[in-house]
């Protein structure tokens, strides 16, 4: 038990570590192997970085707390599963199966929409836009993910654990990386890759509407959601009919009457 709680501290603190060296390996690929020739707007950088730089600062000063308290407050009926592993395995599965359909949630749900749509408004997709999320949404995600911890048991290394692999997923798979074909064609099979997430951000209702897995890729199939169209590179990306608006606009714009 000590050694567990000892590893679980050391994947709190190297969390951001772990991830931060992801990205920036996931930065450089993209000035090697780019789908598309980025964009060089300073503004959409301002939008995209700030959301970023507003939700990391509410990561440390509420999420990571709440997830810890929660784990400390669950409903206590799971039997113990050995070895550990075996149960973040389990729990994997759970979550990333529920981050699905909380996805889906924010795309049908009008309320949702508001908060999610400030993702989506981005017009070019990469690195950058997999941490570009309002922070209303951030909140109203830990909200779901504090419910399900307590009802469903999870304990929190299994939650340090998704919460990492989660945000290398998001990572990837909004990179403007181009992969060679057949390599994406086996990747795809398991995991969200960025030819799959790109139609999600095409500017069409009906593919931004499709594809919402996150990690693994089977949900999309299992709940009838996938879109098998192949991105190009002549897509455009966004919401359709709507446009990017600036760093302040984006930080009101869910409050507006629409």
């Amino acid at each position: 038990m000590i050694i567990m709680e000892d590893f679980t501290q050391t994947l709190v603190h190297y969390k951001a570590a772990f991830v931060l060296i992801w990205l920036a390996l996931i930065f450089i690929l993209e000035i090697f192997s780019p789908i598309l020739a980025r964009i060089k707007t300073p503004s959409r950088f301002l939008n995209n970085l700030g959301l970023w730089g507003v939700n990391s600062a509410i990561s440390l000063l509420v999420i990571i707390p709440v997830a810890s308290w929660a784990t400390e407050h669950t409903i206590s009926w799971r039997p113990e599963v050995s070895p550990i592993w075996v149960s973040i395995i389990i729990d994997f599965l759970i979550l990333d199966a529920l981050i699905y359909w909380w996805h889906r949630a924010n795309h049908e749900i009008d309320f949702l929409w508001r908060f999610h749509e400030i993702h989506h408004l981005d017009q070019f997709l990469d690195i950058t836009t997999s941490v570009r999320f309002h922070f209303g949404e951030v909140v109203l995600s830990t909200c779901f993910r504090v419910i399900i911890i307590i009802l469903l048991d999870i304990p929190f290394i299994s939650v340090v654990v998704f919460e990492i692999l989660l945000l290398m997923a998001s990572g990837f798979h909004h990179a403007n990386i181009k992969i060679p074909k057949c390599w994406e064609s086996l990747l795809s099979m398991i995991f969200v890759t960025p030819s799959i997430h790109g139609v999600h951000h095409h500017a069409i209702s009906a593919d931004t509407d499709s594809n919402y897995a996150t990690v693994l890729s089977c949900w999309d199939r299992f709940f009838k959601s996938q879109n098998r169209k192949s991105r190009t590179p002549h897509f455009l990306i966004g919401v359709e009919s709507e446009i990017d608006v600036g760093f302040l606009d984006l930080l009101i714009r869910p409050f507006k009457k629409k």
